[in-house]
């Protein structure tokens, strides 16, 4: 699973989920909702302290806030707010409303109302009637729902509810809204975008929001950032383009930035629209588009003498992978200036001593500012890292740091601040590291929560899908489904090109489709060797060579081993070494060489047992069996009966890790081995209750042709 990119977007519209919003233009519009708010504020004023209780105009004060900045809720749900805090004023103002809209003409807004033209005047009229007619049936409904089901936990429940952030009902009034409206409104969705998807409004709702906000000022530049981010969610790259291009272009037009240079100008604008335009290009996969974006970027910076901006491109330089040879120490340089200016940057090395150095310079950085945001990313990527360097229980220790830290940055209430990319990803490790050691169950509760967290509409919502599918595929190859496995390819292929085409060769090669499955994976190897995926490219060379083997031919997978073990080594991927020695000392032990093959697998099974999943546990210790047993060939009887009981030992270990991920092909292969070795020392009982096991196992999963003696 990739790491997150602790940089994604430059958004100058946004300090810490506040929109800083300059709204040109816009009228304080005269609606059938504000009328009802001057209503409530008239009665508030005429009830007198003893009508009213302490307590009641208390809460009635808090009310006031959010009715006068948020945006036009539903008459329904005014009531039901007003009377949460005070019964009778509810009623008053549900009267008087109703007086007004059954023909007492408008006269209380005064300076907004003496602007109308005599269609506006008519227009509102006929949409106070409307608004006050749907306000009325829904009370009704309510009020039908209350006298069926109806207790006092769902009165706590439904308060709650109303306590949250704009939901779908609360801006079916389609009016225009203030300046006070707008700026609230955006604020409060970009710093739900950011911090809490869920709580905000669904992509249709809120575009459909901010198209109607941008009818009444075409110019309103913010409302077009905030379209840039919503189409995002839905991986719309046009509308996300044409949003994010019309938003600079606002910015300059509207005065904002009048300036001709410096920090503030217009030039600002434009180098930061090419670095944005750049990022968007690469988040859609469009990397020469991105290029060519990133060197505008750069040189706008340059002429600008913009070290700020030019770290950005420098970071974004190398996410790009551009082939350069340089890019290390591009990067070094990067981090070293980034201290220079206070930035804090990520850093990709070469080993992993110098990347967790670099990492721990950058998060001293991101403590130092309080960047909290920043500090989860850089948890999140170290998760991602140690992972590549096959340290699991590393992985996990991070991950779970990241789940219980506290967030820094102070957010609106009700605003879970977990609920970020950084904390889905660590979330999809959390679940994969699960299943790997055969716990299945939790990671299906972990899946649950990321689903419940981040529904299927968000734009974090593929990482769950992602982890979800190979979940699923690997526990359907464990338990010899390949049909099912197959099935799954197509979603995997969907959410990863790379993922799905390499597990789809998996499948072909369980079948036994050798020749289909040895083409598919050359054509992934020459991809990924130009992509300069380095984890794909061993594994597929690992996958090639097992094709070799079970062709008969191991002399021809001993070049593959070695050029994967090479890059495995260079690139310190401890993990997938480790996994190559093991295909090594099993080549060695089908060329009859196994005392060779038991000393190299001392030097690989340590870290397989310590960090590795429990299959490649079973793999490891099935293997080391097999070259005990082919070892105790030339060993005297006395000595040859004890090998092949240390081989009996080592097959029930690896039977039981078989077991926990339920992998009944390894395990018929298992009871196989041992019925044969129980044959050889004369245990009859112990042979004969293999050997049922084995039948019944075969009939269940019937062999696809590949001797059973061979199968690492």
């Amino acid at each position: 699973m990739a790491s997150v990119h602790e940089s994604l977007y430059f958004n100058p519209m946004m300090t810490n989920g506040v929109v800083h919003a300059n709204v040109f233009g816009i009228k304080d519009w005269v609606t059938p909702y504000k009328i009802a708010v001057l209503v409530l504020l008239n009665e508030m004023s005429r009830t007198g302290e003893g009508a009213v209780s302490l307590m009641e105009r208390r809460r009635l004060n808090q009310l006031l806030l959010p009715l006068l900045q948020g945006p036009d809720i539903t008459l329904s749900k005014l009531y039901k707010l007003i009377e949460e805090s005070c019964p009778q004023l509810a009623n008053s103002v549900q009267i008087r409303i109703k007086l007004m809209a059954e023909g007492l003409f408008l006269r209380h807004m005064i300076l907004a109302y003496s602007k109308l033209s005599f269609s506006q005047v008519f227009k509102l009229y006929t949409a106070l009637q409307q608004y006050f007619q749907n306000g009325e049936k829904k009370t009704v409904e309510d009020a039908d729902m209350e006298l069926t089901s109806r207790d006092e936990g769902e009165r706590k429940m439904e308060k709650e509810e109303l306590d949250v952030s704009v939901r779908e009902e609360e801006v079916s009034c389609s009016g225009p809204l203030s300046q006070k409206q707008a700026e609230f409104f955006l604020s409060q969705q970009a710093s739900l975008l950011k911090n809490d998807e869920t709580k905000a409004l669904t992509p249709a709702s809120l575009q459909k929001e901010l198209n109607n906000l941008l009818k009444f000022n075409p110019d309103f530049a913010e409302a077009h950032y905030l379209s840039y981010l919503n189409n995002l969610r839905v991986q719309d790259v046009f509308s996300s383009t044409h949003s994010l291009l019309h938003y600079f272009d606002r910015l300059i037009l509207t005065g904002a930035e009048s300036k001709s240079n410096g920090e503030e100008g217009y030039g600002r604008s434009l180098r930061y629209a090419a670095l944005n335009l750049a990022a968007l290009h690469c988040r859609f996969g469009h990397y020469q588009q991105a290029e060519l974006a990133l060197q505008e970027a750069i040189r706008i910076a340059q002429e600008s003498n913009d070290h700020v901006c030019l770290q950005h491109c420098l970071s974004w330089l190398y996410v790009l992978g551009q082939k350069r040879s340089d890019s290390y120490v591009l990067l070094e340089h990067s981090v070293k200036k980034a201290v220079h200016f206070g930035l804090p940057r990520a850093f990709a090395g070469k080993t992993a001593n110098k990347l967790m150095d670099a990492l721990k310079d950058s998060d001293l950085l991101h403590w130092k500012h309080s960047l909290s945001e920043l500090i989860d990313i850089s948890i999140a990527q170290k998760t991602a890292i140690w992972r590549l360097y096959g340290r699991s229980t590393m992985a996990l220790q991070q991950a779970q740091m990241l789940l219980s830290m506290n967030s820094l940055e102070a957010v609106n209430a009700g605003v879970q601040q977990n609920n970020t990319e950084s904390f889905a990803v660590a979330l999809c490790h959390l679940a994969e590291l699960h299943a790997e050691q055969g716990c299945f169950a939790a990671a299906s509760e972990v899946l649950k929560h990321l689903k419940e967290r981040f529904p299927p509409n968000s734009q974090h919502a593929q990482l769950w899908m992602l982890c979800d599918q190979k979940i699923q595929f690997d526990r359907a190859m464990n338990d010899g489904k390949y049909h099912l496995a197959d099935s799954l390819v197509t979603g995997i292929t969907a959410l990863n090109s790379i993922e799905g085409v390499y597990r789809k060769a998996v499948v072909l090669q369980a079948q036994n489709q050798m020749s289909e499955a040895h083409k598919l994976l050359q054509k992934l190897l020459v991809h990924c060797q130009k992509l300069k995926n380095t984890e794909m490219v061993i594994s597929v060379l690992l996958s090639v060579a097992e094709l070799y083997w079970r062709s008969s031919s191991p002399t021809i997978a001993l070049p593959m081993l070695l050029q994967a073990l090479a890059l495995s080594k260079e690139y310190r991927l401890q993990y997938l070494a480790s996994e190559t020695v093991l295909n090594l000392a099993f080549a060695q032990l089908i060329l009859g060489i196994p005392e060779q093959a038991l000393s190299l697998l001392h030097m690989a099974i340590e870290p397989i047992l310590a960090d590795g999943a429990i299959l490649d546990k079973g793999r490891a210790m099935f293997l080391v069996a097999k070259c005990q047993v082919a070892s105790a060939a030339s060993y005297d009887q006395p000595k040859k009966a004890e090998a092949l009981e240390a081989a009996i030992e080592n097959l029930n270990e690896a039977k039981n890790y078989f077991a926990k991920v339920d992998c009944k092909e390894r395990i018929r292969d298992v009871v196989y081995f041992q019925a044969r070795l129980y044959h050889t020392l004369g245990k009859t009982q112990e042979r004969n209750r293999c050997a049922m096991l084995f039948r019944q196992l075969h009939q269940e999963l019937p062999s696809h042709g590949v001797p059973l003696i061979n199968h690492l």
